[in-house]
């Protein structure tokens, strides 16, 4: 865990005590900032976003306009970053371990350098869900059918090369199994597939099972520890599978922006994911808090490259 990554707990403590004041003496934002969410509207990303929306209007008293550009696994809204007006007034999300994994695997328009990120606010562990009544109610039932039926079992999840697709496919290799993962065009549409039965599971986040409550059953979470959310819940390494990850999320802009309205940026958000209501609501949504502002995004940025190029290799997507 990158060691600016706040636990729960922590984080609920420490958010308590800092002050939440208004940017009113700044020039900027001078007018409403538009926020491209890189995927359709009820994932994690437009959970966040709505979450941001009244403290960024409180803190400048200018509108977060929220917008969605999906395509491709978001690389429709990368790849057309360095485009848009690059004044601080437009704002994309920006999502690990997509933008390095999507450019190792192919041409999607874009490099991960090219997605110049000013902060990097949660993280959502990846969990595997199935329905309320659904016939496996643990994991080993579920890893015992995959081995009757190679292939058979299929599992929703956030596009291709996503979080969840990586974590589909690490977890196969470590089970020793074959399921099939079925790419969405985001969070919303992998649980309208999970809820409607067209998968046998997903692949989604502690997120998901905090969103759909009990119509859902988590049978394991990515995390090192069990989500204080939910305590009944087993980590895969409880149950002897090295799984600990996830999708991080945050906020770039294009790259010619100017260094001082990136600083602006990255203050603000960071402002906005200490306030105490905010950081309580997203604990019980099953998000981690993180904090990873402009001065630390390049050691932050050159540890996850190393980590997800590792992890590519092993999948094939990058040649040794």
């Amino acid at each position: 865990m990158f060691k600016h990554a706040r636990s729960l707990l922590m984080g609920l403590t420490a958010a308590a005590a800092l002050s939440f004041s208004p940017l009113a003496a700044q020039a900027f934002p001078d007018k409403p900032i538009q926020y491209i969410i890189p995927f359709g509207p009820g994932g994690e990303s437009d959970i966040a976003a709505r979450f941001q929306e009244p403290l960024f209007r409180k803190l400048t008293g200018q509108d977060l306009v929220i917008q969605y550009r999906p395509g491709a696994g978001g690389a429709t809204a990368w790849s057309q970053l360095n485009s848009m007006p690059a004044d601080g007034h437009t704002i994309v999300g920006s999502n690990f371990p997509h933008i390095f994994i999507q450019p190792m695997e192919k041409d999607v328009g874009y490099k991960t350098e090219d997605v110049d990120n000013v902060y990097i606010f949660h993280y959502t562990p990846d969990a595997l869900i199935v329905p309320a009544d659904s016939p496996y109610q643990t994991l080993q039932d579920l890893i015992d059918a995959a081995k009757e039926r190679p292939g058979a079992l299929t599992f929703s999840g956030s596009g291709t090369y996503s979080a969840n697709h990586i974590a589909a496919i690490k977890f196969d290799q470590l089970a020793g199994i074959k399921t099939t993962y079925v790419p969405f065009g985001g969070t919303g549409p992998s649980n309208s597939a999970l809820l409607g039965k067209q998968v046998t599971g997903s692949w989604g986040y502690t997120t998901v099972a905090g969103q759909l409550g009990d119509q859902v059953r988590m049978l394991a979470v990515a995390t090192d520890e069990r989500h204080p959310q939910f305590p009944d819940v087993p980590t895969f390494k409880e149950l002897g599978f090295d799984m600990v990850g996830g999708a991080y999320r945050g906020i770039a802009v294009p790259k010619s922006t100017p260094v001082e309205i990136k600083r602006q940026l990255s203050d603000l958000i960071g402002q906005i994911n200490k306030d105490p209501e905010m950081v309580q609501k997203m604990v019980e949504g099953g998000f981690v808090m993180v904090d990873i502002g402009l001065d630390e995004m390049p050691e932050f940025m050159a540890q996850k490259a190393a980590e997800y190029t590792a992890i590519a290799t092993e999948m094939g997507i990058v040649k040794q």
